[in-house]
């Protein structure tokens, strides 16, 4: 049986991850937060002891809990792994739901949320620290980097690429073998016939560059 979880982000992503670790019947020890007004109190019957860079709660990582970091910001939430690397020697484990399937063929790295419903199928490829959301779908041979979120219900369909950073909104569409480039963004319900340049922003049927 899995190390109970600690989890850092008591907020919306926080509290999804919970979710998630409850599907599993995994133990969630407590959410970690910044937000000084949730600190000491409960969050979905889970209490938030401290903030993110508590030291009495992150010795714990990687010997009695797992750890999970569930911040929002990307930026903080690339800190808060760094610092988990660097300085405790550990990195996130999976928070994968239930009721989703992540193919036998599928590679898999650390750090990935995977929401209910979301489906992760045979030789795809999944880096660290991505946001898999529910009903979501990377396809066969699809290649997600690290740190790249995925709305709900989005399709990443087969050898399509969306590379590290890059948003994808609700309910997108990518085309099979297009690729989306770092930090890019995806408007939610856009469907996406070509490439995607770094740090571009696209939207619409076919999504086209938001000027």
């Amino acid at each position: 049986m899995q190390n109970p979880v600690i989890i850092l982000g008591a907020q919306r992503l926080g509290t999804t991850a919970l979710d998630i670790f409850n599907s599993n019947n995994v133990i969630v020890y407590c959410f970690l937060d910044d937000d000084q007004k949730l600190q000491q109190e409960e969050v979905n019957n889970v209490a938030v002891m401290s903030n993110t860079e508590d030291n009495e709660f992150l010795k714990l990582a990687g010997k009695t809990c797992d750890v999970f970091v569930a911040v929002e910001d990307s930026a903080a939430r690339k800190g808060l792994i760094k610092m988990l690397k660097e300085e405790h020697k550990v990195v996130p484990v999976n928070a994968i739901h239930r009721f989703s399937a992540v193919s036998e063929n599928a590679w898999l790295g650390h750090g990935n949320l995977v929401g209910a419903g979301a489906i992760i199928s045979n030789n795809a490829k999944v880096g660290d620290n991505n946001i898999i959301h529910a009903r979501a779908l990377v396809d066969t041979k699809a290649e997600v980097g690290d740190f790249v979120e995925i709305g709900a219900g989005a399709i990443i369909n087969a050898e399509a690429v969306v590379e590290d950073g890059a948003f994808i909104g609700t309910g997108a569409v990518i085309i099979s073998g297009v690729k989306i480039g770092k930090k890019a963004r995806v408007g939610a319900g856009s469907v996406v016939v070509a490439n995607v340049p770094a740090k571009a922003t696209v939207f619409g049927n076919p999504a086209a560059p938001v000027k």
